[in-house]
This record gives structure tokens, sequence and C-alpha cells, in this order.
């Protein structure tokens, strides 16, 4: 369950089991009604909660963490490769180039 889920559930006074929670009564913070309309509501309105830098750092921390790191011998194996095709591709470019001029030289000296 990510943070966004989470206040979400705390807006609409549920605990992450989706049971109401308790003491939440029907407050739907100032917003009016019993909680049944912000349930059915559309959620396509930007949230206006502002997080503080140490919120933020720590929540990019803990995404990190999550992140599948490729191994060392991964990273070598896929340097190699692209080393391996940026020669390719130049010698390529570099061939063609070469064969073109050489070939409208040809045919304007003529």
């Amino acid at each position: 369950m990510n943070r966004q889920t989470k206040r979400q559930m705390a807006r609409q006074g549920m605990d992450p089991s989706g049971a109401r929670a308790a003491g939440s009564g029907t407050s739907t913070k100032g917003r009016g009604g019993n909680g049944a309309a912000t349930r059915n509501r559309p959620t396509a309105q930007p949230s206006s909660e502002r997080v503080g830098p140490k919120q933020y750092l720590s929540e990019v921390r803990s995404e990190m963490r999550k992140v599948a790191w490729p191994t060392r011998s991964e990273i070598i194996n896929s340097s190699i490769i692209v080393i391996i095709a940026i020669t390719v591709m130049t010698s390529l470019i570099f061939g063609f180039d070469y064969v073109s001029a050489k070939l409208v030289l040809f045919l304007f000296d003529s």
C-alpha cells in the first residue's frame, strides 16, 4: 500500500484493513456530508497536501531501497555490449560515408 492510498484512506476515515477506523465518526474535515459522498466522489482533483523536505527525502530513500540494482558483472557485460555496438555502428557509418564520398567524387571528376 503506497503513501497516497494511505492518505486517501485516512481522509475517508478508514483503517488499512478497509474497515471504518475507531473514533473516526462521520467527520470529513470540513467538507460536509456523511462520508459516503466523499467515497463516491472522483479523486481527479490534485492533492493540496505538502510534505516537508525531511519526509520527502526519507520517502525517496525508502523507494531507492526497493530498486533492483544490477550486479557488478551485469554492469560490465552491458557496458561491453554497448561499446561493441557503438564500434560497429561507427564503422558502418564511416564505411558508408567513405564509399559515398568516393562515388560522388568519381562521378563529378569524370
